[in-house]
């Protein structure tokens, strides 16, 4: 197990781009990261995590020209609205019907994204491309307000940590936009 003080660190990118799963500092709460782009990494989220298979995860992106690399386009109006949720802590659901991202979509069809505000968080999703980010804790558990808290739920289940002192959980906004008008589910 390493633990990291900072993003900015060239084994870190590595790892992750090479499909290891780490724990960081998000833009919300300590997050268990993986390369969205490799369905192993997101499996291995999946199972470090013990969440429900059919529940999808939320990706993070660097800029909004990431969602082509998923094959997501959006109606000029709806791209004219996403400067009202981005960059900051709200998560947009939006319809993925292509199949090469249904290990992502859980069957969903949908895949929701958080373009987070946090500069070191953007510059580091540039590195290694967009990541899966739930929560750091077992599905059902108390998110990880600290290193410590991530550390004791997941040992050495994940190599690397991140370490940004304490964090008051606070998770993100999950807004459907699916029917063209937003929807808050949380």
């Amino acid at each position: 197990m390493i633990i990291y003080k900072s993003l900015n660190n060239k084994m870190l990118i590595k790892a992750v781009q090479s499909g290891k799963p780490a724990v960081i500092p998000t833009d919300t709460i300590y997050g268990i990261i993986a390369s969205a782009t490799n369905k192993s990494a997101v499996e291995k989220v999946y199972k470090i995590k013990e969440r429900t298979p059919e529940k999808p995860f939320i990706i993070l992106i660097a800029d909004i020209a990431d969602l082509g690399i998923f094959n997501v386009s959006l109606p000029i109006d709806l791209m004219a609205r996403l400067a009202d949720y981005w960059p900051g802590p709200n998560s947009l659901i939006l319809s993925c019907d292509n199949l090469k991202y249904d290990y992502l979509s859980r069957g969903t069809k949908t895949l929701a994204f958080r373009l987070p505000a946090g500069r070191f968080l953007r510059d580091f999703i540039r590195k290694t491309g967009p990541l899966v980010a739930p929560s750091a804790n077992p599905e059902g558990g108390r998110p990880s307000e600290d290193i410590n808290d991530a550390i004791d739920y997941f040992k050495n289940k994940i190599d690397y940590y991140v370490d940004h002192g304490k964090i008051i959980c606070q998770s993100s906004s999950l807004i459907d936009l699916t029917s063209g008008f937003p929807n808050k589910i949380r």
